[in-house]
């Protein structure tokens, strides 16, 4: 079973219905013993990293969030899931995040007359090919949504990269902890083949 973390800033639904479209078996859960007994784990979000961490303090999930990531198996943060796996963004000074991985929340600067939020279709260097990436190609597109992007400091977990005026860290894979800043639910049969790749890599620890 795949637990998909409702701690009240993330987008459930849609990240639900892709997994279940896949064929997967799957919870919106805020217990801590049903996200303990799953086999793998979704951290979705959307909104500000500030008031995300406030709620997901206040769910009383954090230390099992955290456990859970460090516990080995399959963990998967989405948009501003990712970033709150790292330790602060530039969109809440001051608010610690997860501090599962080393890294930054830095602003998209708006310059050339890009706009910012950075939303729709963008293409993808994979830099891991496999896990997530699994029998995809480096000009997958995928779809964003968000002003602010990661830049990691341990840059051999950056799994892959896109464009926006800068450099963005796109995902992120350091063991069984994995990141999109992208959503794969919502990037058509290519982000339905990495939501199944994360699901064989689930099975895998059954």
């Amino acid at each position: 079973m795949i637990a998909v973390i409702d701690y009240g800033a993330g987008n459930l639904g849609s990240v639900e219905k892709a997994l279940r479209f896949i064929g997967a078996q799957v919870e919106i859960t805020r217990d801590p013993q049903v996200l303990m007994g799953a086999e793998a784990a979704v951290l979705p979000g959307v909104g500000a990293f500030g008031d995300a961490m406030e709620s997901l303090h206040q769910s009383g999930l954090t230390h099992w969030v955290r456990e859970f990531a460090l516990s080995g198996r399959p963990f998967l943060g989405i948009c501003l899931g990712m970033q709150m796996l790292f330790e602060e963004s530039e969109e809440s000074p001051g608010v610690p995040g997860l501090g599962l991985l080393p890294g930054k929340i830095l602003r998209i600067p708006e310059e050339n007359g890009l706009k910012v939020p950075h939303m729709g279709w963008n293409s993808l260097e994979i830099l891991q090919p496999e896990g997530l990436f699994s029998g995809l190609s480096g000009e997958s597109y995928v779809y964003f949504v968000h002003s602010y992007y990661l830049k990691a400091q341990d840059r051999q977990a950056v799994s892959s990269q896109t464009f926006y005026g800068v450099e963005i860290d796109a995902s992120v894979c350091k063991g069984n902890i994995m990141g999109a800043q992208f959503h794969p639910e919502k990037s058509g049969e290519t982000g339905l083949r990495m939501l199944r790749n994360f699901a064989a890599l689930s099975r895998k620890g059954e």
